[in-house]
């Protein structure tokens, strides 16, 4: 299996988590279109960091191809079942895309600064497919959440990814709380498995890639 560099994925990922929110706070631009410009950006170079992965690169083209497909007709339609699907084309992305890039992570004895940058990456991709999980939970079931703005895009909102990373590092602000049984499972799922993974992967790592340098 060719390695990836996963500088590439982090820059994406980066790019995304920045533009979102200020894309938010603009005026005078089609919000949804913008935040679909940069979701694209990001899947575009997602799906770029899977080439040479064989059945890990078809699969997350065929979920790329129908995120794009199922977004613009979203966009254009207003109905909500292109909502869902287009979001659970993403998450699906996004899973086939952690899964190639733990495999990278975790397989191997060679400990160097692209094995840490894709375990970054996993995090971060781990706070995004929440904000999904939690938007996709808010638009089956309004008022899930309490303090999110109404009418905001399914999906595509800075709050969503907000409370997803304030979840995932456990700082729990209190400003969006999670209100129905289903959207406290998720919150608490999120926290335990962002602590254990820092704890367990990251922190092993690091470890190790000291521990590497340092014998050299």
């Amino acid at each position: 299996m060719q390695k990836t560099n996963f500088f590439y994925l982090l820059v994406a990922l980066l790019f995304l988590l920045l533009s979102v929110p200020i894309t938010d706070d603009l005026r005078g631009i089609s919000a949804p279109v913008a935040k679909a410009v940069v979701f694209s950006v990001m899947l575009l170079i997602g799906i770029w960091s899977l080439r040479g992965s064989g059945r890990f690169f078809s699969i997350g083209l065929a979920f790329v191809v129908a995120g794009f497909v199922l977004n613009i007709v979203a966009i254009n339609s207003h109905i909500t079942f292109f909502h869902y699907t287009a979001i659970l084309a993403v998450m699906g992305f996004l899973l086939v895309t952690i899964t190639f890039t733990l495999r990278q992570v975790v397989v191997g004895t060679e400990i160097n600064a692209n094995r840490l940058v894709g375990a970054i990456c996993v995090y971060l991709m781990l706070g995004v497919i929440w904000a999904f999980a939690y938007s996709l939970v808010e638009l089956a079931a309004p008022g899930s959440f309490g303090g999110v703005t109404p009418g905001h895009d399914a999906g595509w909102d800075s709050e969503w990814l907000y409370f997803s990373f304030v979840t995932l590092t456990t700082l729990g602000y209190g400003d969006i709380l999670p209100l129905s049984a289903i959207a406290r499972a998720l919150a608490y799922m999120e926290a335990v498995t962002g602590q254990f993974y820092v704890a367990i992967l990251v922190a092993g790592l690091v470890s190790a890639y000291i521990s590497d340098r340092q014998s050299a």
